[in-house]
């Protein structure tokens, strides 16, 4: 059974999470994914934001009724899954000249294979400095849906590179850009070029794509 989503707006007090997924458990229901925070502006503002993925429901809309009906609980509805309405994320760090070059590149091809359906979004974010490159780096593993990393920058090595070790051993792939510093040697791919390697990278994680990243590791193109 594919997993359905909701979503909550709630009080911010103690015991309302613990609450919502007692009901969920004791419906047979499994969350495969939740976020929560706290709403900083609108007419909600100081409440609770809560998002779930669950699967195993066998009536869903009983369950979001009797969520709602919880005394502190403000509103809940079913909602389209984030995999429906972003789908794969491609991550790119770095310097903002190259990073902006990069993410043309993704955006572009993001949108050819969209046009035709897919769901690929494109985050970036210009950094500089191997402190925050790493712990950015570190991060991707926490990021939902994260499926690719492009690192552009000209001097990447030391701590970001451990970073990029650190993510490859959870599954997320990584392009460089040629630079000086250590990462072009653990990097999947390097790529000199910075649009290429935002195009490389969606076609890496399209359903539709043709570039295989495992076939090519190790190389330079």
């Amino acid at each position: 059974m594919s997993a359905e989503a909701i979503s909550i707006i709630s009080e911010n007090k103690p015991g309302v999470l613990r609450d919502i997924t007692k009901l969920i458990a004791d419906e047979g229901g499994n969350i495969t994914f939740t976020q929560e925070f706290i709403i900083e502006n609108g007419r909600h503002l100081g409440k609770a934001n809560i998002y779930m993925e669950i699967s195993g429901l066998s009536n869903f809309k009983r369950v979001i009724d009797e969520i709602e009906s919880m005394e502190k609980v403000v509103s809940a509805s079913s909602s389209p899954r984030f995999k429906d309405v972003y789908g794969k994320r491609v991550i790119i760090f770095g310097g903002g000249a190259q990073v902006s070059e990069v993410a043309k590149g993704a955006i572009s091809e993001a949108d050819r294979h969209n046009i035709r359906g897919e769901k690929i979004s494109i985050d970036t974010i210009p950094l500089v400095g191997e402190e925050s490159l790493s712990k950015a780096v570190k991060a991707v593993k926490r990021l939902h849906r994260a499926k690719i990393l492009v690192l552009a920058g000209a001097l990447l090595g030391g701590e970001i590179t451990k970073a990029v070790k650190d993510i490859q051993s959870e599954g997320v792939p990584v392009i460089s850009l040629e630079n000086v510093g250590s990462v072009k040697k653990e990097a999947d791919v390097v790529v000199s070029d910075p649009t290429l390697a935002g195009v490389l990278a969606v076609m890496a994680i399209s359903n539709e794509g043709e570039f295989d990243v495992s076939k090519v590791r190790g190389k330079k193109i």
